[in-house]
């Protein structure tokens, strides 16, 4: 990161040396804004004035604010005798984030930036998504949460408590902006592998939805990250002075059912049954329950089920044409049977299905083992999830012992159990196997099964690997290089939300992300598969949420799920006029003069 940050600010500095005044936009720096590089034309009217234009980030430019609008909205003085273009602006960013040594130190001064000049921030971002992915989201945004009292500046999402059960309509008055298309929404009692964060958890719904806006293209106005505050069993945070949310253990029972209820209604009743919430990071005793019950009510999905199988399967998906056969001739065993287990198997059946397997042949490829060893039909007390998918086998403890007996062609980690791919693990993997397939998709990096060193390494370049957070290219002894393949959910909620957003789609059903999945698969090239990648380099991520966001607005006209008519068309116009553009907008105001008769001054 620091080289390229070097590299990135070198390139600008010699744009600036070449020319006397300051750059136009450079083939470089815009490389990455993709096709979200619609402008604005025209004048955008704003009433304020004066220091609310500095302070609001919506509006405020820094010093790429000209003279002229400077002197109209009354702001001259309150910034420095200097013109700055964008590119300048990026310019003077990256050399401070240059400076920074830690990743916290980084997020910090991003956040900073977001909250002082949206614009500046989402041009940074789209224009260089690869690099600053890692610190604005995973695995960066787990420290964040976990340090979230400390690195708190200003509100940048609404925090509703259990206190406020009656008032969440009047509470949602409280925010800025009143059309509001999306909202993230945690109760932060399962922030990534990290566990109950509580109130701490609020770093996940802004990092969600600032990948809305640089991968999707969803205009960060549109966007309203929401904490539910219940309480939190993390005795640590409960006995530190400096925590900043509810100081009791979680509420739970029809109380907490009760305040989910009124949620809901107050959203949708003020933002309109058009409103994407998307639920995240909730533990799996509510996940499933809540996603069942609203999932057929309002427009709603839950990313750590749905959108964690989705790129999972189009993971899967891509490795088949490297494994050269279908996906009903591969048995899964899974480490970990929650969330994101049960929305990848059942997807996985689901792309079974289309192959033609019948639902019961499908179920008996897919083996998981949670805490207690192998799931299976003589085990009491099974919850109805873990029910569907236990096997006829006695009882196996261990995974190791499960990979022996199963003799799996993939194993998929999703336990957040750092390590749990042992070396025999993996060895044993490439003995049964030709082509190994290995994904490691637990969040942060410390959580991750095995590195992709090590499946590389121990399955000798045989295995193909892809991981939750990002690792860095591997060189094996005898040369060959392999760039990992990060199953990042980032390539499925921005493209989906896009999509659903634009054309209106009232419920998400599981084909969308099975479409996803598929649309994803399709933009891995040969290429990308003789490098290792199972997904496209995250430098194009914007053109793939695109291209997700057309398959999906197809869809829901296709299959009459779309609420916005007449219908488009032209899909891909159609998505292009909904989609952020981190261009800055001009204040300029509109002055002309009327003809001179016009305005001869009437006198006595």
């Amino acid at each position: 990161m620091q080289s390229f940050c070097k590299t990135a600010t070198n390139n600008l500095m010699k744009i600036l040396s070449r020319n006397a005044g300051f750059p136009s936009v450079s083939p470089t720096s815009r490389a990455g804004l993709g096709i979200a590089r619609a402008s604005h034309s025209g004048i955008v009217p704003t009433k304020k004035r004066g220091y609310d234009i500095t302070r609001n980030p919506h509006l405020n430019k820094g010093m790429a604010f000209t003279l002229e609008e400077r002197l109209q909205l009354g702001i001259h003085g309150l910034l420095p005798p200097c013109f700055l273009s964008q590119d300048v602006q990026v310019l003077r960013v990256m050399k401070s984030y240059e400076t920074r040594s830690s990743d916290l130190d980084k997020y910090i001064l991003l956040m900073t930036l977001q909250d002082r000049n949206e614009k500046l921030f989402y041009r940074l971002l789209t224009s260089y998504i690869e690099e600053f992915m890692p610190i604005v989201y995973t695995p960066t945004v787990g420290l964040a949460c976990q340090q979230y009292g400390l690195a708190f500046r200003r509100p940048r999402g609404l925090f509703i408590t259990i206190h406020d059960k009656g008032h969440i309509a009047t509470m949602l008055n409280s925010w800025p902006e009143d059309d509001i298309k999306a909202i993230v929404v945690t109760d932060g009692e399962r922030i990534l592998g990290l566990g109950d964060l509580g109130s701490y958890g609020m770093g996940i719904p802004v990092g969600k939805l600032a990948l809305y806006t640089a991968c999707g293209g969803v205009r960060p106005q549109n966007c309203l990250p929401v904490l539910l505050d219940v309480g939190t069993d993390n005795q640590t945070l409960l006995e530190d002075p400096l925590y900043i949310g509810l100081k009791h253990k979680r509420v739970r029972g029809k109380e907490y059912d009760e305040l989910i209820d009124e949620f809901m209604k107050a959203v949708t009743d003020k933002y309109g049954m058009n409103c994407l919430i998307q639920f995240e990071d909730f533990a799996n005793s509510n996940a499933f329950r809540i996603l069942g019950k609203y999932r057929n009510k309002y427009c709603t999905f839950n990313d750590d089920i749905q959108g964690t199988a989705s790129v999972a399967v189009a993971g899967i998906l891509a490795a088949l044409r490297i494994t050269k056969n279908k996906l009903s001739d591969h048995k899964f065993v899974f480490q970990g049977a929650g969330e994101a287990a049960m929305g990848i198997a059942h997807l996985i059946i689901m792309a079974m299905k289309k192959e033609g397997v019948p639902y019961a042949e499908a179920v008996k490829k897919i083996w998981m083992v949670d805490s207690k060893g192998l799931i299976v039909k003589s085990r009491g007390n099974l919850n109805h999830e873990k029910e569907q998918f236990a096997q006829e086998h006695p009882e196996v403890r261990t995974l190791e012992e499960v990979v022996q007996i199963v003799k799996p062609t993939a194993i998929i980690g999703v336990a957040a159990i750092g390590g749990a791919f042992t070396e025999k693990i993996i060895k044993d993997m490439a003995s049964f196997n030709k082509r190994p397939i290995i994904f490691a998709l637990s969040n942060p990096t410390s959580k991750a099964e095995c590195t992709a060193e090590q499946c590389y390494t121990l399955t000798e370049g045989r295995g193909i690997f892809a991981s939750g957070s990002p690792f860095d290219k591997v060189t094996l002894a005898d040369g060959r290089s392999f760039i990992p393949g990060q199953g990042n959910n980032a390539y499925v909620f921005p493209g989906v939300a896009l999509g659903v957003i634009a054309c209106g789609v009232r419920h998400i059903s599981d084909d969308i992300f099975l479409t996803t999945a598929e649309a994803i698969a399709q933009e891995v090239t040969e290429q990308h598969l003789a490098e290792g990648r199972l997904y496209p380099p995250l430098s194009t991520i914007r053109e793939v949420s695109f291209k997700i966001a057309v398959k999906v607005v197809n869809y829901a006209y296709r299959n009459g799920i779309a609420s916005v008519y007449p219908e488009p068309e032209d899909k891909e116009a159609f998505i292009r006029s909904h989609i952020y553009s981190p261009d800055y907008d001009s204040f300029t105001l509109d002055s002309y003069s009327w003809p001179d008769h016009a305005m001869q001054v009437q006198d006595v």
